[in-house]
């Protein structure tokens, strides 16, 4: 019997002009952190999203710590971020020797709660993260009455939910600094990258002073600010203007592929999917918790799908349970829908070339092993 081909969680896909991009950049010699295709791919991100400005960087963390720095956020401040996310948005607040403050999420969208960020509302909050998770809008409307009532500032982590809509607005544009990843499972890839995006021309120009080492930008080697080296290459700069001329077509395909995962769930009760409000999602990975299972079950569901050559993978664990979130005062309550979804959810493949018929065989089997769990 032929073994059936592994099915992996995710892999890049390069349909466009990336090749002939990179290539480009080898023949002239451009392939450091000076180049064309850097200002190319800043200048169509930034019309992409309607904004004045796009910043560059080497990846998602960067431009997350990158955009803090530009906003001020410094030693004594507190910044609310949801607990139920990818570390690196609470680490990078931590990286400015500030704190991150750890609040409960949505249980039906598994987005910060703006309830839970009101609750932990101090007068050293100086900023809040929303994260529009597995490429799902948060409540911003919410989130920026509470910004502007306490004079905070928003940074968007948009790391995986690019092209996503919330009321007619791309998410990026709602907040101070919006923020994204190109890491090579997003929606569009650099292999490693990042980028800010801003309508503030101050903050635009802090955030390119400082992914530069903090150098002027007109006089060579004078140093005004302690800074970085933040900068993105030209040749991840080619890769990436290529995947953005591609972006509609990619977000196509991945709503198609949520599209039959959602009717092959659809008749199992205990499946549920991450609610989206009527808003515009972006089906990043497509993500389901199993309800009522315990962690060594859908561990065990897990397993099963392995043996079957499917990858997949755990939702993130909640931060708080960290062992270095342990300490300090990051939490004041223990963020329960955190908790639940984290101990539930299973992200499965989601990329493009993807077919119908490996989708269907992941669904049969996740909901086969998902009925012998006692």
């Amino acid at each position: 019997m032929t073994e059936r081909k592994k099915i992996n969680i995710a892999k890049p896909s390069f349909l466009g002009n990336e090749k002939k991009y990179l290539v480009d950049t080898i023949d002239s010699g451009w392939i450091s952190s000076i180049g064309p295709y850097i200002e190319k791919f800043e200048v169509e991100f930034a019309r992409y999203h309607g904004v004045k400005h796009a910043v560059a960087t080497h990846n998602g963390t960067i431009a997350l710590h990158l955009a803090l720095v530009a906003a001020g956020i410094t030693s004594g401040d507190e910044v609310v971020v949801p607990d139920f996310t990818f570390v690196a948005t609470a680490n990078s607040v931590r990286y400015c020797n500030a704190r991150p403050i750890l609040a409960d999420v949505e249980r039906d969208d598994w987005n910060l709660s703006p309830e839970a960020v009101a609750a932990n509302i101090t007068s050293k909050t100086k900023a809040i993260i929303p994260v529009h998770l597995y490429g799902n809008p948060a409540r911003m409307n919410e989130l920026r009455a509470i910004a502007k009532q306490y004079d905070l500032i928003i940074i968007e982590d948009c790391a995986e939910a690019l092209g996503a809509i919330y009321q007619g607005e791309r998410v990026g544009t709602m907040g101070d600094i919006g923020c994204f990843s190109f890491f090579g499972n997003k929606i569009i890839t650099t292999g490693e990258g990042g980028m800010c995006i801003t309508n503030n021309d101050v903050l635009a120009e802090r955030m390119r002073i400082l992914r530069d080492h903090g150098m002027n930008r007109s006089k060579k080697y004078w140093y005004d600010l302690l800074g970085f080296n933040y900068r993105m290459t030209n040749m991840q700069a080619a890769v990436g203007l290529a995947q953005l001329e591609q972006i509609d077509g990619l977000l196509k395909t991945r709503d198609d592929i949520y599209r039959t995962y959602e009717n092959a769930f659809s008749s199992c009760k205990k499946i549920v999917l991450q609610e989206n409000h009527h808003q515009q999602s972006v089906n990043w990975i497509f993500t389901l918790r199993m309800q009522g299972v315990s962690e060594e079950q859908r561990d065990a569901v897990m397993a099963d799908l392995k043996a079957q050559n499917i990858d997949s993978r755990p939702v993130f664990y909640p931060i708080h349970q960290m062992d270095f979130y342990q300490n300090g005062d990051f939490f004041r309550s223990i963020p329960e829908n955190s908790k639940l979804i984290s101990r539930e959810g299973i992200s499965l493949p989601t990329f493009i070339g993807l077919d119908h018929g490996d989708i269907n065989f992941i669904a049969e089997t996740l909901i086969e092993s998902l009925g012998n769990q006692r």
